[in-house]
């Protein structure tokens, strides 16, 4: 997403002339592959490694332009946010070492990014989704600035008409939206290339969608967003949804997304995909042409096809197909864009082999995938395989039904391997790559499993914001480990950095799992919900949320002295007895502060407010458990 615009903002004129430029490149590549100006018989393989910026508490670290002049690597370049970084390593051609080679390349480019980072007062973490991120991280201020971001941001805004909403359920759910395309920024991903020729291109396109959902089940990294536990690799629907220009007129149609696994099996020619994506996508993005690709192709130049490639760069298929140049000559490219970040090189180096052996495995067994397969299973897996990981029912060849698990370690792994093989493959890289798979398959240990299952271990003792962060520095440090993921032991609460971080606000602590109740409620419905869930407050909410009064365990002993609730209690109000003098406070407030608004206006809780709408609350027994974090704290501290 790093090319650069001259500027965010471009008339109907120059609208008008991109679009001609774009539908004469599209013609110059029909020209290009006819007349055998695009490279074919050789195959070679790349990577793009996409990376989280964190400061020493694990938070985001908005510094990427001042790492990247750190840096000074013009293989390292910016993404959408000011806390994400990509950096892109050379084509290797698919022979005998190049896993490691990738490997070898990968590994020193995050280490040039630790030092870059380590320089700004910043870290890098491999990871699909970070666990710390909040939406007050994803504000405009954030955004890196390139005229190319703050154009996407104003065209999908103009077409969407309106907010982005986010609505994803698994085993927690989120249901929000936001005013920017910022949402896009919570995914990193580890994107890999597979060049090859025109004349193959329609077969290995499809059987690249084939092997996709087994590839990522087997990889799945980003199963927590904004504190809820959602799929296995929540960024294929975060993606879709935050990126989604669609109007609703649109949606009610059907018409598809811009980010989309497809519709059908690619018949003929990647023509087929580059005129779906003309046909069903507005243009988002213009800048000015100066080349005539048609004049080019006639002098037998190869052109850059610049049009064509904004364009599509803006369609964010899960398999793109991709034009390029490497030393002079045209090549065309699969670009595989649904595996996340991390959890180590290692693991994404090992994701990789699997990916290409079966893509060598399978074209030479395979010729046509749609005569053993209909679309829509290939597509069906694909989202199970992003929902439930290793745990996903896939529908594969010849309508057999398997578990994502048996399907990988009985059939496909074998059949990687064999692929690998044939290609010319180190046999040791082999053993070491596969064997990493093999090895996480086995043990159900994926890095969504790693995350949740420490997640769990953590928050019976932690708060919310202890918990990611204590996630985010235990990834990192095992990644500096360099061990795949499924080596790794579950998180610890004395892995945590900077423990009085997570202490700092309100809103890193307070309760939001709230029992409340109604003015028009009955007094023995808050009664009851007090002794059940043992409360000493109970707030007052409307229909919309507001915080319209509080009830508290002294206004039953008045109540109950008064003689009242003995003889009419069936017919007493919540609103005759609660509090509307409310002191509250914001999720931003200081905790000291809290503190000392508690001690002041003698309150035993504090509601917790974001306008009117009530979003938490805390108590004295909150500031109790706060106080024993720090004594517990400075006992162990030497």
């Amino acid at each position: 997403m790093g090319d650069r615009l001259d500027s965010e903002h471009y008339g109907e004129e120059q609208f008008r002339n991109f679009t001609r430029a774009l539908l004469e490149d599209l013609q110059a590549l029909e020209r290009m592959i006819d007349s055998g100006m695009i490279e074919s018989g050789v195959r070679r393989i790349g990577a793009e490694q996409e990376m989280f910026l964190v400061d020493q508490a694990g938070r985001p670290a908005p510094r990427a332009v001042e790492v990247l002049d750190q840096i000074g690597d013009p293989r390292f370049t910016t993404e959408l946010a000011r806390f994400n970084l990509e950096a892109n390593i050379d084509p290797i051609v698919f022979s005998h070492d190049c896993f490691r080679m990738m490997d070898d390349r990968l590994t020193g480019l995050v280490q040039w990014a630790r030092r870059g980072a380590r320089a700004c007062g910043a870290r890098v973490c491999l990871t699909g989704i970070l666990p710390t991120l909040s939406l007050d991280d994803l504000s405009l201020d954030n955004m890196t600035p390139n005229p190319r971001y703050l154009a996407l941001n104003r065209e999908m805004s103009r077409l969407r008409g309106g907010e982005f909403r986010v609505d994803i359920k698994g085993l927690d759910e989120l249901d929000t939206s936001h005013d920017n395309v910022m949402l896009e920024s919570c995914n990193t991903s580890f994107q890999i290339h597979f060049q090859v020729g025109p004349e193959e291109f329609a077969k290995l396109y499809n059987l690249a969608q084939l092997v996709t959902a087994p590839v990522l089940a087997a990889a799945v990294n980003s199963p927590l967003l904004l504190g809820r536990r959602l799929w296995q690799e929540t960024r294929i629907a975060l993606f879709q949804q935050s990126v989604d220009s669609r109007s609703k007129t649109h949606q009610a149609r059907g018409h598809p997304s811009r980010v989309s696994f497809g519709d059908r099996w690619v018949d003929r020619s990647i023509i087929e995909i580059y005129r779906e994506d003309i046909a069903r996508f507005r243009v988002l993005l213009a800048t000015g042409i100066e080349e005539d690709s048609l004049q080019a192709v006639a002098r037998s130049d190869i052109p850059p096809l610049s049009a064509l490639r904004l364009h599509t760069g803006t369609v964010y298929r899960w398999n793109r197909a991709c034009y390029g140049m490497h030393q002079g000559t045209a090549h065309l490219r699969i670009e595989n864009r649904a595996l996340p970040a991390g959890p180590t090189v290692v693991d994404e180096v090992a994701n990789a082999s699997f990916f290409f052996g079966l893509m060598a495995a399978l074209a030479d067994e395979l010729e046509d995938v749609g005569s053993v397969m209909a679309f829509d299973d290939a597509k069906g897996n694909f989202i199970a395989a992003a929902r439930h990981g290793l745990k996903a029912q896939f529908s594969w060849l010849n309508a057999e039904t398997l578990t994502a698990r048996d399907l990988i370690l009985t059939r496909l792994l074998p059949k990687a391997r064999d692929g690998l093989n044939r290609a010319g493959i180190a046999g040791p890289d082999i053993e070491r790559y596969l064997g990493v798979v093999a090895e996480r398959v086995e043990s159900a240990r994926t890095g969504a499993q790693w995350l949740l299952d420490s997640y769990a271990a953590l928050s019976a003792d932690a708060t919310g914001d202890e918990t990611f962060r204590t996630l985010t520095t235990a990834t990192i440090s095992r990644q500096l480990r360099g061990e795949p993921v499924s080596r790794w032991t579950a998180a610890t609460l004395a892995e945590s950095e900077g423990w009085r971080e997570s202490f700092q606000t309100v809103g890193q602590f307070m309760t939001t799992d709230i029992f409340s109740v109604q003015p028009q409620d009955l007094v023995n419905l808050a009664a009851s919900l007090m002794e059940w869930e043992h409360l000493r407050h109970v707030p007052v909410e409307d229909d919309e949320g507001k915080l319209v009064g509080l009830v508290s365990h002294r206004a039953f002993l008045r109540l109950v002295a008064s003689g009242l609730l003995k003889s009419g209690a069936e017919s007493v109000a919540v609103n005759t007895i609660m509090r509307t003098d409310l002191v509250t406070v914001t999720a931003e407030t200081p905790t000291l502060q809290a503190i000392e608004k508690m001690r002041r206006h003698k309150v035993g809780c504090l509601p917790v407010v974001d306008g009117a709408r009530l979003v938490g609350i805390v108590t004295e027994r909150d500031f109790l458990r706060v106080a024993g974090k720090f004594m517990e704290q400075r006992l162990l501290e030497p």
